[in-house]
């Protein structure tokens, strides 16, 4: 597991994707991001643009699908105490899948879900109708851990229905402290730095935004070794090209909303 992990700072972060009267946010959770990978790939913009109820933000007139592969820790209400943690234990603790896009909405960027894979059946129930979060059910397994100084990581994601599976693996070799912000102006930081969240589910747009400091994070060499579980949702991604991908240790304390609803049009 991770050994230590940054603190979400106070309010007033600064960066080029910092949301803006951070301190009128009415945050709701608390949870740790551990071991996050992201695979970021280019993709066609017309028909990703017909997979998302959302107008897209291009980056120099391309369009990119990430996936993100990460471990929630101690998911809790803000304003918890011990009682209160200990009635969010079921759902907590366990491995995601986000599979993301990159959108524009009333002149705010942000991201947009495409879907969530997780193990976990009660967020599973939970997530959709409260949240409005498109969450699938799967098998995942990760082996990454990114606070080690040599590591070979790999992850495989199964669909429970279809069986379907994201499969890939990669090393890093690195000092000490390798991490670091990413380039202004970068792609990476155009990827990366992103505090609002949309989804959209039977109709209902909903928008959340999250708090944390900016991604320490180092880029790394990646292999799919599958991807029947992207082409299987979203045939267009059998067309996508990888761009690369981007290794953190994470995130205790991540600040997050709940979902507000909001007319999209």
């Amino acid at each position: 597991m991770l050994a230590s992990c940054p603190s979400t700072p106070p309010v007033g972060r600064t960066g080029p994707r910092a949301h803006r009267e951070v301190a009128s946010r009415h945050w709701f959770f608390l949870a740790d991001w551990v071991n996050v990978l992201m695979i970021h790939f280019e993709v066609d913009a017309a028909a990703l643009q017909q997979a998302t109820p959302f107008p897209l933000d291009l980056y120099e007139g391309r369009a990119f699908v990430s996936t993100v592969a990460f471990t929630m820790r101690r998911m809790r209400p803000y304003a918890s105490g011990a009682w209160t943690e200990r009635w969010f234990r079921p759902i907590a603790t366990h491995a995601f899948l986000n599979v993301r896009t990159y959108v524009q909405v009333r002149g705010e960027t942000g991201i947009c879900f495409l879907a969530e894979w997780i193990p976990n059946r009660l967020s599973y129930w939970l997530g959709g109708p409260l949240f409005g979060l498109p969450y699938r059910l799967g098998r995942l397994e990760y082996q990454q851990d990114f606070s080690r100084s040599i590591q070979a990581f790999r992850g495989t994601v199964t669909d429970a229905r279809t069986s379907r599976a994201f499969r890939y693996r990669g090393a890093i070799e690195h000092t000490s402290c390798p991490y670091g912000p990413c380039q202004p102006g970068s792609l990476e930081e155009w990827l990366m730095e992103r505090y609002a969240a949309f989804t959209y589910r039977k109709g209902v747009a909903r928008r959340f935004h999250v708090e944390h400091a900016p991604w320490q994070q180092i880029p790394t060499g990646i292999e799919i070794e599958e991807a029947s579980l992207l082409t299987r949702s979203w045939p267009w991604f059998g067309h996508s090209q990888l761009v690369g991908a981007n290794a953190s240790p994470g995130f205790c304390d991540v600040r997050m909303e709940r979902p507000g609803k909001f007319t999209n049009g």
